[in-house]
């Protein structure tokens, strides 16, 4: 029997009353790593799906990137809590393999596979939305990452229109790490370990640092100011786009 968290179903759905994540007959594919975050979103999506008066449905499907991941305990857990869900075997790790330089990380690439293979996914079986399983946390450190490494500031939208006219949501977007680990753990949900589930560990290339560093930057302003993630995620929805270099013709007032 899974405990449902309130604090995060509240969360969850206030955001999905402020960018509309759940639509009437939308069908919906979850991106499922098996970390964590995704596994708490497949319950989420499960208990939203069940209470609301709309008509739409979701199915969770995870990319298998072929370095011998064991899937069979969350193929089993989903079955207990008929959670519809598929494996989609790929050779992502042996392509890289053949396509990665020496010394050089493996996650961007793993990254751009992944995508393509779900957004084909998607397509071909009929889903107009994917939904992400990142946090406030991820976006904090996309964010960070983007303005200090990539000179662009830019986060994780909680709701955009690809290319291909899927739509991509973030449900969890407003929630914090550990609400969502508290939730795994107490629930003793089935969670692939990185070791298992990342490409990148088994490659032996060079790990990137960024992330790391990133994180452990946020750690240090939250601890010297406890409101520091409440203040950003209210920054992130309130842009003053007309104070940046964006449009050097543009006329504004610095002195405010």
């Amino acid at each position: 029997m899974i405990e449902l968290s309130k604090k995060l179903l509240r969360i969850v759905g206030q955001t999905n009353a402020k960018y509309k994540m759940f639509e009437e007959n939308d069908k919906i594919l979850l991106a499922l790593s098996g970390g964590k975050d995704s596994m708490s979103l497949a319950h989420t999506l499960k208990h939203f799906c069940s209470v609301s008066p709309l008509n739409w449905s979701f199915k969770a499907v995870t990319i298998g990137y072929g370095i011998g991941e064991n899937f069979a305990p969350i193929k089993e857990h989903f079955k207990e809590h008929e959670i519809d869900y598929e494996v989609i075997e790929t050779k992502i790790f042996e392509f890289g393999q053949e396509k990665i330089r020496t010394n050089t990380t493996f996650c961007s690439f793993c990254s751009r596979m992944r995508r393509g293979y779900l957004y084909t996914y998607a397509l071909e079986n009929g889903f107009n939305k994917i939904a992400i399983a990142h946090h406030l946390d991820d976006a904090a450190e996309s964010f960070f990452m983007n303005f200090t490494y990539n000179g662009a500031l830019r986060t994780l939208a909680p709701k955009y229109t690809a290319q291909n006219g899927l739509v991509v949501i973030r449900p969890l977007i407003l929630a914090r790490e550990r609400q969502i680990r508290d939730f795994a753990q107490k629930n003793e949900l089935p969670i692939m370990n990185e070791e298992e589930a990342c490409p990148a560990k088994q490659y032996g290339g060079k790990e990137p640092f960024a992330r790391a560093d990133t994180k452990a930057i946020l750690v240090d302003l939250e601890l010297k100011n406890p409101k520091f993630f409440v203040s950003l995620k209210s920054a992130f929805g309130n842009i003053h786009s007309d104070t940046f270099f964006a449009n050097s013709t543009q006329d504004y007032n610095d002195d405010e």
